[in-house]
């Protein structure tokens, strides 16, 4: 050997500096690394707490390939064998701003996304008329298709559907969708 240590001699290496009071050979008191304490139970997802073996095995019954909670909203309108091309589309965030928190920064509003209380969202639709448009707003999800054009956007931040505005500029065939932000600590930024 050229002057290493085989691990052989590492171990009796280790077993003579250690202490006479710890001289038991039980497994039990042996380190164990996390690989040897898996075994095939391991595979696959964790149970979750409180569930019983009786419900996991009626969840199990089911025909179903994914629970509801594993579906990302918006997933049942995207399509991806559909032909039609992707538009041009761009994000912009929009705050209301007072001359306060203009001129003299006496508000709490920073040019953040998370000072913002509205989502503006651009579509631009050569070639298209606004009769032909066809716009569906989730949470989380736009879905704008026209004729030509199909779009299916998840939205970076959850949105009130209920109350969005959608604007369309005839000169420069782009519809504007104006969201309300509805984040969980939107009260902390306002």
């Amino acid at each position: 050997m050229d002057g290493g240590l085989a691990p052989g001699m590492l171990s009796d290496l280790c077993d003579m500096l250690k202490p006479a009071d710890e001289d038991s050979d039980s497994d039990e008191e042996k380190p164990q690394s996390s690989i040897a304490q898996l075994n095939p139970g391991n595979i696959g997802p964790e149970k979750k707490a409180g569930t019983t073996e009786k419900e996991e095995k009626v969840k199990k019954n089911t025909k179903d390939i994914w629970d509801a909670e594993e579906v990302q909203e918006g997933a049942e309108f995207e399509s991806m064998y559909d032909p039609r091309p992707q538009p041009d589309y761009d994000i912009v965030y929009k705050q209301a701003v007072t001359s306060e928190d203009m001129f003299l920064q006496m508000g709490n509003k920073t040019p953040a996304t998370s000072s913002c209380e509205d989502m503006v969202v651009k579509v631009k639709l050569p070639d298209t008329k606004i009769a032909d448009v066809a716009l569906d707003v989730k949470t989380k999800f736009l879905d704008c298709r026209t004729r030509k054009y199909f779009l299916g956007l998840h939205l970076p931040h959850p949105v009130d559907s209920k109350s969005g505005k959608a604007q369309w500029d005839g000169k420069t065939e782009t519809l504007s969708v104006t969201l309300r932000l509805k984040r969980d600590y939107d009260f902390m930024n306002f």
